[in-house]
C-alpha cells in the first residue's frame, strides 16, 4: 500500500497538467493573501478574511485533483497498464482515496500558513494588532469541509469516470442544485424544514460556523450518506467489475 500510494502521488505531479495544478494551489493562496492585503479595508485585516479568501480557490481545486487521479486511468489509458501491474483494483482505488486526502490536509495547511503570514503583513502594514477570529476548533472544520469537498469529486471521478463530464458534473452539484434547492426553500415551507436533511451542500455550510449542534452534525450524517457514501460504494463496485479498454 505504501509502495501504490507513493506511486499514485507521483502520478499527480509527473504531467504538466498534473504539476500545474498543484502548484496552482500555493499560486492561488497567494494571490488571495496578496490581494486581501492590497484591496480590503483595514477593519477587515483578519484572519477570518484571509481564510475566506484562500477557501475559495480551495473549494474548487481540490475536487478536480480528486477527480483527475481516478478518471485518468479511462482518460489517458493508464488503466491497462495499472491493473495489470496490480491486478487488485480496490488496493488501487484505495491508494487514490488515501493520497488525495493527503494532499487536501497539506494543501489547506500550507494555505492556512500562506494566510496567517498575510495576516500578519496586513496588521504590520496598517500598524494593527493582528485579529485571529478562527478558533482551531473552527479551522478543523473548515478543513473538513474541504475534505468532503474533494471525497465529492473523488466519488464523481468513481461513478462517472471520464475527467470533462466528471469536473461538469461536480460544477452542477456544487453550484446549480444549491440554486434550485434554495429557491424551492423560499417559496416551499415544507421544502425549507426538509433540505437540511436531504441537501448535502446545505449541510456542509454549518461546519463554517463556530460549532454546530447534535442536529447539524446528525444532518451531515444523514445527507453524506446520500450523497457520498452510496455513490462511491456503487461507482466503486462499477469500477471493480467493469472492463478497462
Amino acid at each position: 500500500m505504501a509502495r501504490l500510494a507513493k506511486v499514485e502521488l507521483r502520478k499527480m505531479f509527473d504531467t504538466r497538467s498534473g504539476f500545474w495544478l498543484m502548484a496552482s494551489i500555493a499560486i492561488l493562496a497567494v494571490l488571495a493573501t496578496a490581494a486581501t492585503v492590497v484591496f480590503a479595508p483595514d477593519s477587515a485585516i483578519t484572519y477570518e478574511s484571509f481564510a475566506s479568501a484562500i477557501g475559495f480557490p480551495m473549494a474548487v481545486i481540490l475536487p478536480i485533483i480528486a477527480i483527475l487521479s481516478v478518471t485518468g486511468e479511462w482518460s489517458q489509458r493508464n488503466g491497462l497498464t495499472t491493473f495489470t501491474l496490480v491486478p487488485s483494483r480496490g488496493r488501487v482505488i484505495w491508494a487514490k482515496a488515501l493520497v488525495s486526502v493527503g494532499v487536501a490536509v497539506v494543501s489547506m495547511a500550507l494555505a492556512a500558513s500562506i494566510g496567517a503570514l498575510g495576516n500578519l503583513l496586513g496588521s504590520a502594514a496598517n500598524g494593527t494588532d493582528a485579529v485571529w477570529d478562527v478558533s482551531a476548533a473552527a479551522l478543523a472544520q473548515i478543513f473538513l469541509a474541504n475534505v468532503l469537498g474533494l471525497l465529492v469529486g473523488f466519488m464523481l471521478g468513481v461513478v462517472i469516470r471520464s475527467s470533462a463530464p466528471a469536473i461538469v458534473g461536480y460544477f452542477v452539484y456544487s453550484a446549480l442544485l444549491p440554486t434550485v434547492f434554495g429557491m424551492l426553500a423560499a417559496f416551499q415551507d415544507w421544502f425549507a424544514d426538509l433540505q437540511p436533511w436531504i441537501d448535502f451542500n446545505y449541510a456542509q455550510t454549518a461546519l463554517f460556523d463556530e460549532s454546530m449542534t447534535g442536529e447539524q452534525w446528525t444532518q451531515l450524517g444523514v445527507t453524506g450518506v446520500v450523497w457520498l457514501a452510496l455513490p462511491i460504494a456503487y461507482g466503486v463496485w462499477r469500477v471493480l467489475r467493469t472492463e478497462v479498454k
